[in-house]
This record gives C-alpha cells, sequence and structure tokens, in this order.
C-alpha cells in the first residue's frame, strides 16, 4: 500500500466512513498528519452551516507548494512531476522532473515577488495548457498570492467581469494559444478586456504562438525577460510564504443562477488533503503511474487533480494542450500508447464525442497500460459507460464516475477504482465525510423507496475539508446560493436518486444552471447576452437532452421588428453571446416567439417552457393560470426540431 490512508478493500471503506462520520476529527487528524505542515492545528474542525462559516485545521500553518514539491526532491528529484503533450502531434513533448518544476515554480515566484505580488494579491491567470500554467499557479500559490485562472475560451467581457469582481492587480497571460486547428489570440482578449481597467498594474506574457502582439510600455513584460532579470539578479530560492489553513489559496468562478458568476473561494490547508485524499482513493494512485486528466486548467478538475492532487501525492501528471478530435479522433488512444497512460479521467461529452466516429480510431492503439478509467463534470449515461468500458478498458479496467462541483473542491460521490462496487451510470457511494441526504421541496428528509429507489434534492450534512469557504466579496451570495434553500444543509443543486445499497444517481440540476459538456453555464447569465443584442425585446434559456453534449441550450426570444433574414438574425446573437461569455455559451437552438408564458405576477413559466424544447407537448400541467396560455400553443407549435 503507497500511502497510509489509501482504502483497499470494502470492509476497508466501510469502517472508514464509519469513523470519518462518528468522529471526524480523529478521522482527519490522521489523514493530515501525513503531510507538511510548518504549525499543527489547534483545532481539527468549527462549523456552523447558518453563517456559514467552516474551519479546518484552525491555526495550522503551511505552504501548499512544499507539500507538491519540496517535500519530494529527497526521493523523487529526477521523476516526471509533469509529462506535456502539445497541440501538434509533431511539436516534441516536454517533461519536467520533479527537480525542474520546483525551479521553475521558485523562478517565476520571484517573478511575480520582483513585479510587486505579495500574499493576498489576486493574480489573474488566463493562458492555453501549457506548463507554464501550471507554473504560474504553483508560483502564485508559492508566494500567497491568491490566483484566479480563467479559462481560455471567455470572452474579454467576461475576463473584465472578473478582474473587477476580483479587484486583481496583476495578469499571467500568453501572446497565444493552440486548441485543434484554431489559433486563439489571447493577449489581444486581455487587451480588450482591460479598456477602461483601473486595477491592474502588470500583464506578464508568456511566447507560445508568436503571434504579433501589442505591448505596453511599463505595463507588460515578457514572462522570458523577466526570467532573465531573475537569474541577473542570482535569485535561485523562493522561501515559500507562511499561509494559515484558512488562508485563501485562490478564486475560481462559476455561473450561477443570476447573471453575475460567483468567485468560489478555495482554502489552503482543507483543499490540499480532500484533493490527495481522493485522489490516491478514488483512482488507487500508486506512485509511478502515469495520471492523465483530460481537464483545461482553466476548470475546477484541473486545478485539482492536473496540479494539486497529483503533485502533493508525488505522481505523474499528463498535461495536453489540444482537443481529442486534432489532427484526428485517434488523438487520446495515441498518447496513452505514447506515454504508458495508467488512468485515464475524462468527460461523458469527450466519450460520446469519439463514440461518433466509431471503433476504427482505437484499432491498432496499444492501450493495455490502461488500468483505470474515470469520468467527470457530468453523469455518463448507460450506453457512453459500456462503451468507454468494452472499447477503451477492454472491460479490464474499472470504470470511476466522480461526482463534484466547482464548489466543493474534490470528488464527492465515487465508487473506488477496483475497490467499491460500480453500477453503470451511478456514482455509488459517498467518500468518507461526506453525509448526503435527499429531501424534498420543503426540506424533508426523504424516505419512501418506490420501485427500489427514493428520489429528492441532494444535500450535505456536514462539512467536508475542501467545502467553499465563500464567494470573494459577497459572503451573503455564499449563504444564499448554498446554504439558505434548506436550513443546515448544503444544498448542491441537484436532484438525485438513491438504491437500497445507498448508491447515487445524480439526475442533474434542479435550479436555473446548465450542464453543457460538462461546463455550468447560468441560463440568467445567457439569457442577459441575449438580450444585450439590440433588437431582443426578452429571452427565456432552458435546457434540452443533446445527445454528444448531455445537455443543450434552447432559447426563445422575443425580437422587436424582424426584417430580413432570421437565421442572419440567429447568427447575429450568437455573435453577440460569443462576444460577451464565449462560445461555450452559444445557444443550439433559438426560436423566435411573440411571447413567454409568464404569470400573472411576470414569472417566466421555465418548467413550460423545458418540456416543450424536451419535446414534451401534452402534459404541460396547468396553463390556466398564466397570463396569456394562448402563447403556449404558439411555442407548441412552432418548435424547432
Amino acid at each position: 500500500m503507497s500511502y497510509p490512508y489509501q482504502i483497499t478493500s470494502l470492509d476497508a471503506y466501510k469502517a472508514a466512513y464509519k469513523k470519518s462520520v462518528e468522529n471526524p476529527d480523529e478521522f482527519w487528524a490522521d489523514v493530515a498528519d501525513n503531510f507538511v505542515w510548518k504549525r499543527k492545528w489547534d483545532k481539527v474542525l468549527e462549523w456552523n452551516f447558518n453563517e456559514p462559516k467552516v474551519e479546518w485545521f484552525k491555526g495550522a500553518q503551511l505552504n501548499i507548494t512544499e507539500n507538491c514539491l519540496d517535500r519530494h526532491l529527497a526521493t523523487k528529484a529526477n521523476i516526471p512531476a509533469l509529462i506535456w503533450e502539445p497541440n501538434d502531434p509533431d511539436e516534441h513533448h516536454r517533461i519536467l522532473t520533479y527537480k525542474d518544476l520546483y525551479n521553475k515554480v521558485c523562478q517565476f515566484g520571484n517573478v511575480l515577488r520582483n513585479n510587486g505580488v505579495k500574499k493576498g494579491d489576486r493574480v489573474c491567470i488566463y493562458m492555453g495548457m501549457i506548463p507554464e500554467l501550471a507554473i504560474a499557479v504553483l508560483a502564485c500559490a508559492r508566494i500567497g498570492a491568491i490566483h484566479s485562472v480563467v479559462f481560455g475560451g471567455f470572452s474579454a467581457q467576461s475576463i473584465a467581469d472578473r478582474l473587477y469582481d476580483a479587484q486583481a492587480e496583476y495578469i499571467v497571460t500568453c501572446d497565444g494559444a493552440y486548441r485543434g486547428n484554431k489559433d486563439i489570440p489571447l493577449k489581444s482578449v486581455i487587451d480588450d478586456a482591460l479598456i477602461g481597467n483601473r486595477t491592474i498594474k502588470k500583464v506578464i506574457v508568456s511566447t507560445r504562438t508568436r503571434t504579433p502582439v501589442s505591448m505596453l510600455k511599463g505595463r507588460d513584460l515578457w514572462w522570458e525577460e523577466e526570467i532573465k532579470k531573475v537569474e541577473t539578479l542570482g535569485m535561485t530560492e523562493c522561501v515559500p510564504e507562511v499561509m494559515d489553513a484558512e488562508d485563501p489559496l485562490f478564486i475560481l468562478y462559476t455561473s450561477g443562477s443570476t447573471g453575475k458568476p460567483k468567485g468560489v473561494v478555495h482554502a489552503c490547508g482543507g483543499y490540499m488533503v480532500w484533493t490527495n485524499y481522493t485522489f490516491v482513493n478514488t483512482f488507487q494512485y500508486t506512485p509511478g503511474d502515469i495520471h492523465f486528466c483530460t481537464a483545461d486548467i482553466g476548470w475546477i478538475t484541473g486545478h485539482s487533480y492536473i496540479v494539486y492532487a497529483p503533485l502533493s501525492a508525488g505522481g505523474t501528471s499528463l498535461l495536453f494542450e489540444g482537443i481529442p478530435t486534432f489532427p484526428d479522433a485517434g488523438r487520446f488512444w495515441d498518447i496513452i500508447e505514447k506515454f504508458r497512460v495508467n488512468i485515464l479521467y475524462t468527460a461523458p461529452t469527450a466519450i460520446r464525442s469519439l463514440m461518433g466516429f466509431g471503433i476504427g480510431p482505437l484499432q491498432g492503439k496499444d492501450l493495455s497500460s490502461l488500468k483505470i478509467l474515470g469520468t467527470v463534470g457530468e453523469p455518463i449515461n448507460e450506453e457512453a459507460w459500456h462503451w468507454y468500458d468494452e472499447h477503451v478498458g477492454k472491460k479490464k479496467c474499472p470504470i470511476v464516475d466522480t461526482w463534484w462541483q466547482t464548489e466543493t473542491g474534490g470528488i464527492l460521490i465515487s465508487n473506488l477504482a477496483g475497490v467499491t462496487p460500480a453500477k453503470p451510470s451511478w456514482a455509488t457511494l459517498p467518500m468518507p465525510g461526506v453525509q448526503c441526504i435527499l429531501v424534498d421541496e420543503n426540506g424533508k428528509e426523504v424516505t419512501e423507496f418506490e420501485d427500489g429507489v427514493k428520489k429528492g434534492n441532494l444535500c450535505i450534512k456536514a462539512p467536508w475539508p475542501s467545502i467553499l469557504r465563500t464567494t470573494y466579496g459577497d459572503h451573503e451570495r455564499c449563504k444564499l446560493n448554498y446554504f439558505s434553500t434548506y436550513e443546515n444543509y448544503y444544498f448542491t443543486g441537484d436532484g438525485a436518486m438513491q438504491d437500497e445499497e445507498g448508491n447515487f444517481r445524480i439526475t442533474g440540476r434542479v435550479d436555473d444552471v446548465l450542464n453543457v459538456s460538462g461546463h455550468r453555464i447560468g441560463t440568467a447569465e445567457v439569457e442577459n447576452a441575449i438580450n444585450m443584442h439590440a433588437g431582443v425585446v426578452e429571452s427565456a434559456v432552458v435546457g434540452y437532452p443533446h445527445d454528444i453534449k448531455g445537455q443543450g441550450i434552447y432559447a426563445y426570444v422575443i425580437y422587436g421588428n424582424m426584417h430580413g433574414d432570421e437565421s442572419l438574425t440567429r447568427k447575429d446573437i450568437l455573435q453577440t453571446v460569443t462576444r460577451v461569455i464565449g462560445a461555450i455559451a452559444k445557444p443550439d437552438k433559438i426560436q423566435f416567439v411573440t411571447g413567454l408564458p409568464k404569470t400573472r405576477s411576470g414569472k417566466i413559466m421555465r418548467r413550460i417552457l423545458r418540456k416543450i424544447a424536451e419535446g414534451e407537448t401534452e402534459n404541460l400541467g396547468d396553463t390556466s393560470t398564466l397570463l396569456d396560455p394562448l402563447i403556449v400553443d404558439e411555442i407548441k407549435n412552432n418548435r424547432l426540431q
């Protein structure tokens, strides 16, 4: 057994779960003892969901990068920490050992300090999937700056909103990024985002695509030149900042049910312990295994299971710049064969997309190194689960179906690979420390089983170490979103069912948040973007089942005076959404309507719109109380196929 806290049997899981609930302080103290602390905790846990206030390892001091880097140098200096595979298979890959990564993180930590970045400063990172992204993240953590990574697909307006909310003073970016056959001009997007900005002091730009960029004197700096400066100054060591366990580590923005994104804040100590614990146990990680998480570091999956968890466990993490279908649909399988990958952790959307190409791209590829498969981002449907099992895992690799959220920091419900039973399309059992409960609309626990399952809204009764601490600059919003719907519970926003063995299956969002290809997008955010288009009077957005993405976006739009071509107007609206949020939020279908189904108080009945989008046109419930019941027939009759 590689780690003292690794669960290796079903009985051990049951014993760990029981202890984590009955004596969480002792349980988590035992796990946390396996990490490097500058000062041990005075108290393991103090919490109150009503405020909400959660503190783990109170009084403890640490630096997460000492756990990810320094402590491995004595035994793993020459072991690969990061393997980087570029977008273009003809470009050479890079391998950074623990010693290499340590040196580069210290180097860039000194660059940040040299440019005035201090503990608590917010640094926005907007980069492609290159090693420098992981280096920038870790360098921020080393000097105590709070990183806020923004996914490279977001628009200038989305970045501007995030910069303003975090009151960020520094940006780290690239000249451009490669993604499939696209070149993304990251620096020019940043330039657009900075029009009118008064807080940003420095923009550090790493060279990747050699795209011509505008560099403003005094503000914009080249990464490579700044590295040379600290080398000239002889700055090699970068003393890690002493952080309290409850100091913020990072802000990560996630869509909410209002138009404004929420800055979810995670704290240093609990996040470190939880991500490591869940990584080691879910994937049954063995040192030396190559772990390939296909997510972008711009999302929580990349933060937790490309950077922090694998490195804190002394593992080898594979970072991929490109997409699964470039230059062809065999790219994942080529990478697995090339690096002898042992663990593949990807999204159901990617699996469904690759299913569409058939098994041709898999033929002749040696996938025998694979030991464990995982899915993340959304519930996996049974057909995709069986395809993954049969054609990728050759029925020899356990599949872990992980359920968690940006707000949870790490995996909350999943089978443990080969240790606890899998059940196709079910996330199965909660991790030790996660106390799940299903409640009805009134917050009453659901206890009755029907046809072997009970259904309800998924809540959690007690905190786990990496629960979000707040939403940046607006604690009331954190309380309102997660702790006010049902008293004394954290509300996940998801519906779920549970079988008689205790397994959970997530059935999807029950609030106004969509899950598109594993990306959470608020309906209000998309509506706000659509409404910015000059001709739009009002819009309503709902999700509907989509063969590849899981959920598609269906928009109902009231347009002022339609002159000319409807399809051209649709394109204009899509362009507006892309500019305001980014291409990931573009509606799949836009239906022009003359009105929306509203109650007499003016509330849009999204339930009705959702059913129509799903193709359910008969059982729409009582529409007689609507302000204009006839509008429902019009919408139904003109539904887009």
